[in-house]
């Protein structure tokens, strides 16, 4: 295998989870019987850049198809952020009638909406359809394609540099690394700013967070790696932060080199000498995480198994990657685990990819009355458990398995 950044062999195996079928590749029950593909989850770390990368089973196109299913406006706590972030990004940089501001993976138009309201210029780039109608529903032009050096160029033709250039949780979905890094740097106005969210390399590691690895990550990411693959193309860090979303998040912000008009922040060095600090630049920071990985599995199967000899019903909520992830892994069935409950209509109905497991809506939470609900997107187990409150009163109990079992 070929390191995405360098292309040069890779050797270092970071962990090796098996065989499952993509996160998001749910089915409806009329194909139940039809074959179902499993590709490698195997994840290797450069010893130079120290990117931590997927072997490429799927294309991008296969993954984010027309019938793609995850749309982030199911997410209260998800629409929050968005709205704190534009308003934190107009306040800072005095976007306004006269700016442009580009969001790649758009999704519904979840953010750019927020924008929009304050009547600045917006402009979404979606690969996948279903979700880029939703969007343009809202009133928002959408581009329904993907993103790299090619695309930037047809909207610099077009007249449509941006002011903004932002991506949240798209950097580490994107299979060429380069490509897309090159076009950020051609769709950029001269004084412009990117900005772009990614769950953190650093976080994953210390906190175990193994189920956060699927096939539509690419990359896993640290400030390090991507400060340098953004050097190359021309791009220069001039602030970061650390943010709470998806377990543990960076948001950067990045600008021509040649951009002369802001000032560095002292976060970048300070995140910077945390990362080297803790060993992110070393091999030896990226050993016995699959030691740990199997341990948090075997919690988990084992937590199963002793619910099922005592007759005890587990259910799960969240029909997320991550627990696609956990359960395939763990080789998890419908016979360990009733159904999963999502808020999205498109995904209820469906079984989820491998486990088959049924996703259904939340009254069967009500209904059934379960001993225990496994919440599946643990980075949002707040706002999960405030939702679901009432199943204390038949002594229902919440379970989260990353990074260790609770009982909650």
């Amino acid at each position: 295998m070929k390191c995405r950044f360098d292309g040069k062999s890779l050797e270092h195996i970071f962990i090796d989870l098996g065989f499952s079928p993509p996160s998001n590749s749910f089915i409806s029950p009329e194909e139940l019987n039809h074959p179902e593909t499993y590709y490698p989850l195997r994840l290797y770390v450069s010893e130079r850049s120290f990117l931590v990368q997927t072997e490429d089973f799927q294309s991008g196109d296969e993954i984010f198809d027309e019938d793609y299913i995850y749309f982030s406006s199911f997410s209260k706590s998800w629409l929050a952020h968005s709205k704190a972030y534009t308003e934190m990004m107009t306040d800072r940089f005095g976007y306004n009638e006269n700016s442009l501001v580009t969001e790649i993976a758009s999704n519904d138009g979840y953010l750019l909406q927020y924008f929009k309201e304050l009547n600045i210029p917006v402009l979404g780039i979606e690969p996948t359809m279903s979700t880029a109608k939703v969007s343009m529903e809202k009133g928002i032009e959408n581009i329904v394609e993907f993103f790299g050096e090619k695309l930037a160029r047809k909207l610099v033709d077009n007249g449509k540099k941006s002011d903004l250039l932002l991506g949240n949780n798209v950097l580490a979905h994107v299979p060429d690394i380069n490509d897309f890094v090159k076009g950020l740097k051609i769709a950029l106005n001269d004084d412009g700013v990117i900005t772009m969210e990614f769950p953190h390399l650093l976080r994953l590691v210390t906190e175990k967070q193994f189920d956060t690895i699927y096939h539509e990550h690419f990359s896993y990411l640290s400030f390090y790696t991507v400060s340098m693959i953004f050097k190359e193309h021309g791009l220069e860090m001039f602030d970061v932060e650390e943010i709470s979303t998806h377990g543990g998040s960076l948001r950067i912000f990045a600008k021509h080199e040649e951009d002369t008009t802001k000032e560095t922040s002292e976060r970048v060095k300070i995140l910077l000498d945390k990362e080297i600090k803790a060993g992110i630049n070393t091999l030896d920071f990226y050993k016995d995480f699959q030691g740990k990985s199997n341990k948090i599995k075997n919690d988990f199967l084992a937590f199963l198994i002793k619910s099922k000899n005592e007759e005890k019903t587990v259910v799960g909520y969240g029909a997320a990657a991550k627990g696609n992830t956990l359960l395939n892994y763990a080789g998890v069935k419908v016979d360990l685990i009733d159904f999963v409950v999502d808020a999205s209509p498109y995904k209820q109905g469906k079984l989820l990819p491998g486990s088959h497991i049924p996703v259904v809506n939340e009254e069967e939470i009500k209904r059934v009355q379960p001993d225990y609900v496994i919440i599946f997107p643990w980075n949002i187990k707040t706002e999960i458990m405030s939702q679901l409150d009432y199943i204390r009163e038949w002594n229902g109990e919440f379970v989260i398995a990353i990074p260790e079992l609770q009982i909650l």
